[in-house]
């Protein structure tokens, strides 16, 4: 009887401790900077006909223009719409012009980038440097006439160029275009843990970009936030000293609840709820969160749901029902909790931050004319 007791006393320890290490791991993969993982295969490359064949995923075989990131003697390339297709497979168009003596890796990752750099726009731009209370943060600068500058803030994972598809619309406009960087990104400044805050803290250099663009004649400020930028952003009109100056909100794919979130995506990894649940306590305390390697994060104050009553600020939110990563039900109970600021547009079939990849015209339309009916697009005549 001892035996056994003793036999169960140790399962059960084994258990406990495999838990607990598999909570950590989760809490500190919530955090932890992302890189670009490969999600599909190329299958074959025709450079004569310039096509691109690739393993068929929800996301690969999206009508549209997207990118593919790869390796090789080709780091980048530009797809355009669908040739063929059958149950394993999806022949793309190539819009990058491929050597013949070109190499591809097998693994790529698809991506709704489109534009990996801003000279691809062919519109001038400059480098700027943001100061924040992180350090130092570039920035592009796109100019334009009016006195509403648009801030864009990307999301995680990537880097500014996420954001360049939105710039021609803007510029369209004649609104002068930032998009920024922020700590920990891979581009702006490293605070000490290198971790993410998803958008507790990150919003402060949003705020310190408020201020750049001020100092530069902006009598107000649009912010645009994807995925998780769309978080940062609606920390930043929560919070920011300088909020009195945001005259509206834009966000695609927005991460508003990340409790939503991390449970959907725990799922799709078929990782168990209770650990998921156990990974978000670890973040919270100030007991667990070092081990994470993180400050406590409060997802109750990042839950924008459970705070839409002090929102005050106009949003247009751009979401699709099929986004696959961040489902848009956090979107909708904003949208029917404050239908006084929130106008949102519902896609299906598009996924996440691939709305402008999968209907460029619409997308484009609903943010110009959201634009024009808020009267954002007009100068302030009252400007020395």
């Amino acid at each position: 009887m001892r035996a056994a007791a003793f036999a169960l006393g140790g399962a059960l320890a084994a258990v406990t401790g495999a838990m607990a290490v598999l909570t950590v791991s989760a809490a500190r993969k919530v955090v932890a900077p992302a890189v670009r993982i490969p999600d599909t295969r190329i299958l074959d490359l025709d450079v004569a006909a310039q096509t691109i064949t690739l393993g068929r995923t929800p996301d690969t075989e999206l009508p549209g223009r997207y990118g593919l990131f790869t390796s090789g003697t080709q780091t980048y390339v530009k797809l355009g719409s669908v040739l063929a297709e059958d149950a394993s497979s999806v022949k793309r168009k190539l819009l990058t012009e491929v050597p013949s003596n070109a190499h591809l890796a097998a693994e790529a990752g698809f991506s709704g980038w489109y534009y990996d750099s801003p000279e691809q726009l062919h519109l001038p731009f400059t480098e700027e440097l943001i100061g924040t209370s992180a350090g130092v943060c570039p920035a592009w600068l796109f100019d334009g006439d009016s006195d509403t500058w648009v801030i864009q803030v990307h999301g995680r994972g990537t880097t500014r160029s996420e954001c360049l598809r939105a710039v021609p619309v803007f510029h369209a406009l004649g609104m002068p275009v930032l998009v920024v960087s922020y700590r920990n990104d891979g581009e702006g400044a490293r605070t000490r843990g290198g971790r993410y805050a998803l958008g507790a803290t990150e919003w402060r250099d949003v705020d310190a970009a408020i201020g750049f663009a001020m100092r530069a004649g902006a009598r107000r400020v649009v912010l645009m936030g994807w995925s998780m930028g769309g978080a940062i952003v609606l920390q930043t009109a929560l919070n920011a000293a300088r909020r009195d100056s945001i005259a509206g909100i834009i966000l695609e794919s927005p991460v508003v609840d990340w409790r939503n979130v991390l449970h959907f995506q725990a799922r799709q990894m078929r990782l168990p709820g209770v650990v998921t649940s156990l990974a978000l306590g670890t973040l919270e305390s100030e007991w667990t969160a070092p081990l994470a390697r993180t400050a406590p994060i409060s997802f109750d104050r990042l839950d924008v749901v459970a705070r839409a009553g002090e929102l005050r600020h106009p949003i247009l939110l751009l979401h699709s029902d099929d986004d696959g990563y961040v489902p848009a039900d956090a979107s909708h109970a904003l949208a029917a909790a404050r239908p006084d600021l929130v106008d949102m547009e519902v896609f299906t079939g598009a996924r996440h931050t691939k709305l402008w990849n999968y209907d460029q015209k619409r997308w484009t339309d609903a943010i110009t004319a959201w634009l024009e009916r808020t009267g954002m697009t007009v100068t302030d005549q009252t400007a020395d």
